[in-house]
């Protein structure tokens, strides 16, 4: 029986057609990137999902029928070409291919809504509302390259130290840390809500005896922000350990993208190359800032700062400038932390809590747990939340839950700070925020 293909196969793609294999047959498939017809002369410019590879067709060379098809080819066309490679030091990869037998497996409508060579430029919203094009371009393709090699690097280093992979509800039935940024939906006869973030059913797999778990997944926040660092569905990469405080998880998480930085480094040399971007991997532990210094930093920068106060953007800025790279802004207040956070020993004001920053951008959050049940229950209603919508997370601190501690990091930020990108829509294949749904 004869698939749809018959007998076409790739042999190459594009990256591995050189001058190595200069005097073989070859098949490849791609995308129409480029067309110039010379008369008696045609170059196509083939490109695939490793780079690009051209294709000569000299009017001597080629037999007349294959070239009338050639001239039929459309931008962005997808094709399979058999031909043979010869060394052509101007051309990509300093090969042509001279095809003895072409395919045309989908032509493509023209005009085109954007053009993926960037010969003419297109908006960030233009590019959006026609993602599947401008993820052809290899300088879009090459930040979900480095997003792929971060996920599975961090994947890789949970599993080396122990963590389990969970993976927790998105449909919940209350708020997880309070407040209104929820996103309410229909639930057959019951309102239900996209969550905010699985740490409360993290917390519970303490209690359930899973010591160390990690889970990469989906984050709902209904805030109607405007920036370059916010969305409305985000990748939450989060961990939650037990018998371990805040200090342990933040040597975690450290380390964890130490390792990241280095495998980028190392294995997306390519991508970061096609970006422009180079990538700074720091040796040992993050420098350390408590709150009540950031305080001091952010005034005696000129930007006004109370104690008490969450970070401003100007107060980021400011902070920022000073510390450079990877830092941790550990010990502050009690008062602006979630209801599971704890308070430190002796003066309660101040908690066990940190945030990892990179520059101006916060990339994560994390600390250690309230694992006593009367505690939690205390900080809930300090809070202005009622311990009632907690019922079944509380439940589980009556049984023995052991101390604990975790982290939430940012995936697409922390996208960001790896290829370099401004716009976290940059960093996010279908990103949703306020104004956009589609596509």
């Amino acid at each position: 029986m004869q698939g749809l293909l018959n007998d076409w196969r790739r042999t190459h793609y594009a990256k591995e057609t050189t001058p190595d294999i200069a005097g073989s047959d070859v098949t490849i498939m791609g995308w129409v990137h480029e067309i110039r017809d010379l008369g008696g002369i045609i170059f196509v410019v083939i490109r695939d999902v490793t780079g690009r590879v051209q294709l000569t067709a000299p009017s001597k060379k080629v037999e007349a029928e294959i070239l009338e098809d050639i001239r039929k080819f459309r931008k962005e066309s997808v094709v399979a070409v058999r031909g043979l490679v010869q060394e052509a030091p101007k051309a990509p990869n300093g090969v042509e291919i001279i095809p003895n037998e072409i395919k045309v497996l989908n032509l493509s409508n023209q005009p085109l809504p954007m053009d993926p060579t960037e010969k003419v430029q297109a908006g960030i919203d233009t590019r959006l509302d026609s993602r599947f094009i401008d993820l052809r371009k290899e300088n879009v393709s090459a930040i979900f390259k480095i997003k792929g090699q971060m996920f599975h690097t961090i994947r890789d280093y949970f599993y080396n130290n122990g963590f389990h992979e969970i993976n927790t509800p998105k449909l919940v039935a209350s708020a997880t840390e309070g407040g209104t940024e929820l996103f309410p939906i229909t639930y057959f006869e019951k309102e239900a809500f996209l969550g905010q973030s699985p740490q409360l059913y993290k917390q519970m797999m303490m209690g359930a005896g899973m010591d160390k778990v990690f889970e990469i997944g989906q984050i709902f926040r209904a805030e109607e922000h405007d920036t370059l660092r916010h969305l409305n569905e985000a990748i939450s990469i989060d961990a939650e350990a037990s018998f371990m405080d805040d200090v342990d998880v933040m040597k975690v998480l450290n380390d964890m993208l130490i390792n990241v930085l280095t495998d980028v480094n190392d294995k997306c040399s390519d991508e970061l190359s096609i970006l422009g971007y180079e990538l700074d991997v720091p040796k040992g532990n993050f420098p350390v800032v408590t709150y009540d210094e950031a305080v001091d930093i952010v005034n005696s920068r000129g930007v006004e700062m109370e104690w008490g106060e969450d970070l401003s953007r100007e107060a980021e800025k400011a902070l920022g400038d000073s510390m450079g790279g990877f830092y941790f802004l550990t010990e502050w207040p009690s008062a602006i932390k979630p209801f599971y956070v704890m308070p430190q020993e002796g003066d309660e004001k101040y908690s066990h809590a940190f945030d990892l920053m990179y520059n101006n951008l916060e990339l994560s959050s994390g600390a250690t747990r309230v694992h006593q049940h009367d505690l939690l229950v205390k900080q809930i209603e300090e809070r202005g939340l009622n311990p009632d919508g907690f019922g079944s997370y509380l439940k589980a601190f009556e049984y023995g839950m052991p101390p604990h501690a975790g982290w939430g990091l940012g995936a697409d930020r922390l996208t960001m700070v790896l290829t370099g990108s401004e716009n976290i829509r940059e960093c996010v294949l279908f990103p949703r925020d306020r104004h956009r749904l589609t596509p």
